[in-house]
């Protein structure tokens, strides 16, 4: 049984304990949803209807939520919860409770009125709907829903002057047209009531203006480094009476696609069933498990370009990124059991390998993507690798075979010699990479000129997924009847090289980059344990892990830095530049824990004391889940006291490599 999330008023005393919690829901083509409990924004993400305009980018704000005013014989109750320049509105305070299950439910009571506001996404449309049930007192009452409007990158904010529609109403209808793309309707509907024009409202230089939700303050944009400041469109509201003692239930749809008659209730019940349903395919039977499926499934979404499926690296910025898909493969659509999502993922990105590599990102326009990345070509291998694993039928391997084994020996020859990015092998079999202003690695900011993290030479990570890699192509040629003599020569030559050239007698762990020498305590080093095929001594392997938790395990995940270093920056927080020149250098990925567990019950053999140590590395995961994003993992962490959720409040990664852990690494071994 999944976790059905419940938060009462503890966790919104104030609008700014409300606006720490916040909920996201995907539609499967790259649009979402999402808000604070307290009911207002606090980024410029923040909306009810974030639509994706070219699947799955080119993300576009166009319903920013939905604000509810109840008047009740003369008494007005704003249940609006937003900060503003130099005030608030603290609606939250007749929230008496919030729940997410699956979607979000806001449950308010005010006097003897009480108003349950569901808000869910048509899955594969750039649709929302909010779904209203109330119940009435002892008195007549009217309940006013003004909806705020906009047309921007969702990344960005609107000034007043900026928010210009063409408009018509029809009935219960309300269409808008905005000036800078008058391609594009925005459909807004009413199943009750009748629109009001916000014109009308007598207004004077003490008044507010009716037409514009002005001077929205994002509170965690403005801690971030960002002016945080907004502006909505809010022409109409739509009014419906409340005759004493009545129940009403109603909903309103907002939508850039055809309006159909599909009830809002209906469409709720589809995205509620459609997790129930994936839940069951993966047939975890753990509640933890479960949410984990839940969660991952925002992830997994449509590439327009292509038709076939991709992975978002992240909410509410990142779009599909090679590596990011190819670390969180396994976990999202193997241990899940998604598995003709697994194959059109591997295809999607087999369609633009170009000069051996991997697209490192995909851009929001219609342009060629990036390949400034070394690891995610490798990674590929991997993801091949474990794909075969969970399925090995004869359909499955035929499809590797004509699909995706022709782009692995591309791959395999672009290494092995030479491609962009100064990315080759050297005589003694190692990969090197990167070199100037190029940041090839995971560890890539680059701020201006200055390059914070410069792995150029030969990285520790590469070269044991370069191994790793080897010995798959070795399997693979073997298997669709090739000669596998090079791939398994080259291997050994790479094992040998490797245990010459990384091993740290010193530290008793591995160098993070050679030829340099690199001899900071980073978590790269872990994969070298993690990955299937070991590159090293069991003696060595138990040496690292016990280094990586001395010096980089912080609760969330690991550091990306020794917290004994130096340069060890202890917090990521303030200004872009300080951000930047702390995300590898100090702060603690979510992600890396999975290889951390795999490899911890790795040299320990899977005993009772290193299951139980690992589970509980997972399950107190189970407390972020709770704060931050609602059933989601943050991309990062602080350094020290990893706590708040940091960049991404989502991160594809980091959920899949928890659920990946946790569903191989302990599960299995429980109970043993």
């Amino acid at each position: 049984m999944e976790k059905v999330y419940k938060y009462g008023r503890g966790n919104f005393k104030s609008i700014e304990d409300g606006n720490e919690l916040l909920w996201m829901i995907g539609n499967g083509v790259g649009g979402f949803a999402n808000h604070t409990v307290a009911g207002g924004g606090a980024q410029c993400f923040h909306g009810y209807l974030v639509a994706s305009l070219n699947a799955p980018v080119n993300r576009t704000l166009i319903l920013t939520r939905t604000q509810e005013i109840i008047e009740i014989d003369g008494r007005e109750y704003d249940l609006t919860s937003q900060q503003y320049i130099g005030t608030s509105k603290n609606g939250q305070e007749y929230l008496e409770r919030f729940v997410f299950d699956s979607v979000p439910e806001y449950m308010y009571k005010v006097e003897d009125i009480n108003i349950k506001k569901t808000i869910a996404m048509e899955y594969g449309h750039n649709t929302v709907v909010v779904c209203y049930e109330i119940e009435n007192g002892l008195d007549q009452a009217k309940l006013r829903i003004v909806p705020l409007f906009n047309y921007r990158p969702s990344t960005d904010v609107s000034e007043k002057n900026e928010l210009k529609f063409d408009m018509a109403v029809d009935d219960r209808k309300l269409t808008l047209i905005p000036d800078i793309d008058k391609e594009r309707e925005i459909k807004f509907y009413t199943s009750e009531g009748e629109f009001y024009d916000r014109s009308l409202i007598p207004t004077s230089m003490a008044t507010p203006n009716y037409l514009i939700e002005e001077n929205h303050y994002y509170m965690i944009d403005h801690r971030t480094g960002f002016l945080g400041v907004d502006n909505h469109y809010t022409p109409y509201e739509v009014q419906i009476d409340l005759e004493p003692f009545e129940k009403k239930k109603f909903y309103i749809k907002c939508t850039i696609e055809e309006l159909d008659n599909k009830s809002g209730f209906d469409i709720i019940n589809e995205y509620k069933h459609r997790a129930e349903k994936l839940v069951r395919q993966a047939g975890l039977e753990d509640r933890f498990a479960n949410n984990l499926v839940k969660a991952a499934d925002h992830f997994i979404v449509k590439r327009e370009s292509t038709g076939l499926k991709t992975v978002l690296a992240g909410y509410p910025w990142f779009t599909d990124w090679g590596r990011d898909t190819m670390i969180a493969f396994e976990g999202l659509t193997l241990v899940t059991k998604r598995f003709d999502d697994a194959r059109e993922i591997l295809e999607s990105f087999a369609r633009y390998i170009k000069n051996g590599l991997v697209p490192n990102v995909f851009p929001d326009k219609n342009t060629e993507p990036g390949y400034n990345t070394v690891d995610a070509s490798l990674w590929y291998f991997q993801a091949v690798y474990q794909y075969l694993n969970y399925t090995g039928n004869e359909e499955d391997y035929n499809f590797i075979k004509e699909k995706i084994y022709p782009k692995l020996k591309e791959i395999y020859e672009a290494y092995s010699t030479s491609t962009d990015f100064s990315i080759g092998m050297d005589e003694d079999g190692l990969i090197h990479a990167g070199g100037g202003l190029d940041q090839v690695t995971w560890m890539d900011v680059r701020v201006g000129d200055y390059v914070v993290t410069p792995r150029h030479g030969k990285p520790v990570e590469i070269n044991a997924l370069w191994f790793n890699s080897l010995k798959i192509m070795e399997i693979l040629a073997k298997e669709f009847g090739e000669d596998n003599t090079q791939y398994k020569e080259l291997a050994a030559k790479v094992k040998e090289s490797f245990n010459k050239r990384f091993w740290n007698e010193k530290k008793g762990c591995l160098y993070d980059v050679v030829d340099e020498d690199d001899d900071r305590i980073r978590p790269n080093q872990i994969w070298a344990v993690s990955l299937p095929f070991s590159i090293l001594d069991r003696e060595k392997e138990k040496s690292i892990v016990n280094v990586v938790y001395k010096h980089l395990y912080a609760t969330y995940g690991l550091r990306s830095l020794s917290f004994m270093d130096k340069d060890y920056k202890n917090k990521y927080i303030g200004k872009l530049f300080d951000r930047d020149c702390a995300y590898h250098m100090g702060t603690t990925w979510g992600f890396l824990i999975g290889g951390f567990i795999t490899a911890y019950c790795k040299v320990n053999d899977y005993s009772k004391d290193a299951v139980w140590k690992a589970e509980h590395m997972c399950k107190v995961f189970e407390d972020t889940m709770r704060d931050g994003c609602i059933n989601g993992i943050a991309e990062i962490f602080d350094g020290d006291f990893a706590s708040t959720s940091r960049g991404c409040y989502s991160q594809a990664w980091s959920v899949a490599e928890v659920l990946r852990a946790y569903a191989n690494d302990v599960m299995p071994y429980l109970n043993c």
